[in-house]
């Protein structure tokens, strides 16, 4: 039996935290439990959502309505998990690509939370589980670690955020990233406690998992399976993550 994962230091003295994510309900089903952890600990959560899920869902809802609807759910899932700061930045679901305007948009949100840690996408493929690794996923992973280093904390990147909006530089001093390729994972979150909560989460988004019969069931086993690769005991359920920590 190969040996478990060792899971590396993180930080223990966090009061703010902000999530960037391409889509509604990536958070919730990449970090739901460990978010819930987080909130419940009393560290401040705020989300930035970069699409609105325009083109998601499964049934024949207008297509006009699914942006507004999409983004309901997200502040419905975020209030189950004692989220209240969500914001969405607009940009056309499934175009996202790691522009110079998105890198700014991001580093405005960054300067405004002011977070110890920042919790993304990897911008890495997954291979063994591909559709993790969503196009969106990735460039939205991408700009958000070229927010966090090097625009955010320098002064003279994207100058307009200083000048007009009074936003000063922020350094951010540890970076997670979600559905990371499994050789850089290298943290696990047990969240056997918060996982009812991520499912509410899971199922506050109606219009992307309302047909998923066996969501309480999937959840669970993926989480096992993390557990259990990072020798936690055998009735834990984990979330794993990359963590990078930034000098």
């Amino acid at each position: 039996m190969p040996e478990p994962v060792r899971s590396v230091d993180v930080l223990t003295d966090v009061s703010r935290v902000l999530v960037v994510t391409a889509h509604p309900d990536d958070v919730d089903f990449g970090a739901g439990g460990t978010v819930a952890s987080w909130t419940q600990a009393g560290i401040e959560v705020a989300y930035c959502i970069c699409t609105s899920g325009d083109a998601g869902g499964f049934d024949d809802t207008p297509r006009d309505q699914m942006a507004p609807l999409r983004e309901a759910e997200q502040r419905a899932a975020a209030k189950e998990l004692g989220v209240s700061d969500v914001c969405f930045l607009g940009y056309p679901d499934g175009r996202l690509t790691s522009s110079l305007e998105l890198r700014r948009d991001l580093s405005r949100q960054i300067r405004r939370v002011r977070p110890d840690r920042v919790l993304t996408a990897s911008p890495e493929i997954w291979w063994r589980r591909l559709g993790a690794s969503h196009p969106d996923h990735r460039a939205c992973g991408e700009a958000t670690v070229a927010a966090v280093y090097p625009d955010a904390r320098n002064p003279f990147a994207h100058p307009e955020l200083l000048a007009e909006e009074g936003l000063e530089a922020w350094t951010v001093r540890e970076l997670w990233l979600m559905a990371a390729p499994d050789e850089r994972v290298n943290h696990i979150v047990d969240v056997t406690d918060t996982v009812e909560r991520k499912i509410a989460a899971l199922r506050a988004h109606a219009s992307q998992t309302a047909h998923m019969t066996d969501l309480d069931t999937r959840m669970r086993s993926l989480g096992g399976m993390w557990a259990r690769q990072f020798g936690l005991a055998a009735d834990r359920i984990g979330e794993a993550f990359q963590v990078v920590a930034i000098g």
